[in-house]
């Protein structure tokens, strides 16, 4: 094959029909993909795979020399070392999630030293559909639907319905925007906490209202239904602390999408067991996997998802979609025109 190739190595495991979707892209790209090397798959879009994979020593020098030759990689080829320290013509790197600031931080990864595009966008839809069944499971009272089938009752009760309810969004990017769009259809009232305050901003995002990071006491104030939806970030970490659950009124709902440690949980965790959040949906933890003897656990009024809301049988089509996109970009020189190019410095 031609040197002058860019070489593209895929390195979280993907469907072949979607490695062929990349081959297919320009008689410019060689792909770097050799499946034995990679973890077998727990489920479709699994990019992190079998948790007890190990490469035998002859595998991990193969897998260290498609690393050496790759211009650009699908996924990291290592999540614990530098690309410095092993791919010194690696030149963009297509992640398969969208909040990836922290990690790209860890890997000491500098605005200088490479392009990093994000899978941003491709969850909005499955992650919306996670907060919109969250907040039905409540106001219409699943728990105690799911009592009385266990105990074989037929006792009528009086549920809530979304209409009317104040959505507070923090974190209204993609996935917000969706989540601010479909309650709109269920009547409710978006409103959501963002950094860019200015004028005509709230038409932007489709809410009523865009409260400044210093006003996010007041917006909590006012929210029947807050969903998180933040990166992890030193402006977003710990941003739900004990006096920000301090303001929530009675019978909240609480849906975190974002990140675990945009939340205080030892201070959530009394507010559910309170009942001043009147049911909660969690897919992020401070700790994952969330531990057996986690105490949110034991609550009726939590739905614990193993990290999985964003997990959707299109992720890795819609993946592909942006990567080949992004790939003719750089394969032509057109940077400026490639998606979901990550601030490094902002960290999204």
């Amino acid at each position: 094959m031609s040197d002058d190739r860019v070489r593209v190595m895929i390195a979280s495991p993907l469907e072949p029909e979607h490695v062929e979707t990349i081959r297919r892209v320009d008689a410019r790209v060689e792909v770097l993909y050799e499946p034995d090397l990679l973890p077998s798959t727990r489920y479709v879009a699994d990019h992190d795979g079998d948790p007890d994979f190990r490469r035998t020593s002859e595998q991990e020098a193969r897998w260290q020399e498609l690393a050496a030759r790759a211009d650009v990689a699908f996924d990291f080829p290592y999540r614990d070392r530098s690309p410095r320290d092993y791919a010194p013509n690696l030149r963009w790197v297509q992640t398969t999630s969208a909040g990836v600031g922290q990690l790209v931080s860890r890997l000491g990864i500098q605005p200088r030293d490479m392009l990093v595009t994000t899978a941003s966008g491709v969850h909005a839809r499955p992650l919306t559909e996670f907060v919109f069944m969250v907040l039905l499971m409540a106001v219409k009272d699943q728990p105690e639907m799911a009592r009385q089938q266990r105990e074989r009752r037929w006792d009528r009760f009086c549920a809530d319905e979304l209409t009317g309810k104040t959505l507070a969004i923090v974190g209204p990017g993609r996935i917000g925007r969706e989540v601010a769009r479909i309650g709109r259809c269920f009547d409710m009232r978006p409103v959501a906490l963002a950094r860019d305050c200015r004028p005509g901003r709230a038409a932007e995002l489709g809410v009523d209202r865009v409260y400044a990071a210093d006003e996010l006491h007041a917006m909590l104030a006012e929210t029947d239904a807050l969903v998180l939806c933040a990166p992890h970030t030193p402006e977003t970490e710990n941003i739900m602390d004990a006096a920000a659950f301090d303001v929530l009124k009675p019978g909240v709902i609480l849906v975190n999408i974002g990140r675990g440690q945009l939340v205080d949980e030892t201070a959530m965790l009394a507010k559910l067991r309170d009942g001043t959040i009147r049911f909660a949906g969690l897919d992020v933890f401070r700790t994952e996997p969330l531990p057996a003897d986690s105490p949110f656990r034991d609550l009726p009024n939590v739905l614990i998802s193993p990290h999985s809301a964003s997990t959707s049988l299109h992720e890795n089509g819609r993946i592909v979609e942006i990567f080949t996109h992004n790939l003719l970009c750089f394969l032509d020189g057109r940077a400026n025109e490639m998606r979901n190019v990550l601030d490094i410095g902002r960290m999204y």
